[in-house]
């Protein structure tokens, strides 16, 4: 296996609504920070994630690719997904040797239509959709199924918003739990609207040296995902975040901090179950999905985020975590270290 590593890393400052920037416009200023970062200006393998039920569009990446430039020609590709996901296919594809580096970015406006309508298309056609359940229903019926105390959810969403507070590229959110949207869930256990993008540069072998004097280094990454039928689920653990956590590694050190990728407040009890964590580990310090969650970009942001702590030195290993699915369906876990 090659050694691979985060080098940089960048965001947007998110909003609660739409600023009138279209998808390319949103993404340049990210790609252009990683690129100075990085000093790379080319890279041999480029991946992004996004949605085209968010843009309303078929194939709504290759207008996105406009921010990338015409010249000179690049290997490119695409998911489906959250970026976190067109990250794993980057690092897969460097293992491959024949180049060294990769450009990663994912980008969602969820402000131009109704989330929750939106992600209800995920769901089966057939039996679930119908339903009239969507995401936040779904996510309630989990909430009820764990059983958590209220004052722990609270606890969650108010350190969660605390946290995003001194975030400058979160949402700066009220310290106010809301009222209930859907029992047992209040506002503030709800991950926002957010529009906003990111941007990561892996690189391999001596490079990722060459790039930074400390990188963050992917000792580990797995993904999983379970049955896409609830009730065949037992909705208060994340199994496939437990196996993907022990494929990556997880329980193999310490882990300094955790950025995961959890959309409602109840969400971080199941995967610090899953995942292992000691009460030591500093959970979602950036704030997390509940102070700023620009679907399609927020799983990517999370490894960004932990890769970022290692890089400046708070952190010697991370673990950073993305999700997508109703209820935890699908997790992607990645442990980094500094050397």
């Amino acid at each position: 296996m090659r050694d691979v590593a985060v080098v940089a890393f960048a965001q947007t400052r998110h909003t609660a609504h739409d600023t009138g920037l279209s998808e390319p416009e949103l993404i340049l200023p990210v790609i252009r920070a990683v690129r100075e970062q990085s000093g790379l200006s080319t890279f041999g393998f480029t991946c992004s994630g996004s949605c085209d039920y968010l843009a309303g569009a078929p194939f709504s990446f290759v207008s996105a690719l406009d921010a990338l430039g015409a010249w000179p020609p690049i290997s490119e590709s695409h998911v489906e997904m959250d970026g976190a996901w067109a990250l794993y296919e980057a690092w897969v594809r460097l293992q491959h040797g024949d180049v060294d580096s990769a450009l990663v970015y994912g980008f969602g406006k969820s402000s131009l239509g109704d989330l929750r309508t939106i992600m209800t298309l995920q769901l089966d056609p057939y039996y679930l959709e119908p339903l009239g359940l969507d995401q936040l229903s779904f996510a309630a019926l989990q909430a009820g199924a764990l059983g958590a105390d209220r004052a722990e959810l609270d606890a969650i969403a108010r350190r969660s918003r605390t946290d995003g507070l001194n975030n400058p590229n979160a949402l700066h959110l009220p310290l106010e739990e809301g009222e209930f949207v859907v029992e047992p869930l209040k506002e503030w256990d709800i991950a926002p609207i957010t529009d906003g993008a990111a941007a990561v540069v892996l690189a391999a072998g001596d490079l990722a040296g060459r790039i930074r004097s400390r990188p963050a280094y992917i000792r580990g990454i797995a993904h999983r995902i379970e049955p896409h039928y609830l009730g065949v689920r037992d909705l208060a653990r994340s199994a496939s975040a437990a196996d993907a956590a022990r494929a990556a590694g997880v329980g193999k050190g310490p882990v300094d901090v955790a950025e995961l990728h959890a959309s409602f407040s109840h969400e971080e009890i199941i995967l610090r179950q899953a995942l292992e964590l000691p009460s030591s580990t500093v959970i979602n310090p950036s704030g997390g999905a509940l102070s700023a969650n620009p679907v399609m970009a927020t799983g990517l942001i999370r490894i960004g985020e932990a890769a970022q702590r290692i890089m400046d030195g708070a952190a010697g290993r991370a673990v950073g975590h993305a999700a997508g699915g109703p209820c935890l369906q699908h997790n992607l876990v990645t442990v980094m270290e500094a050397g």
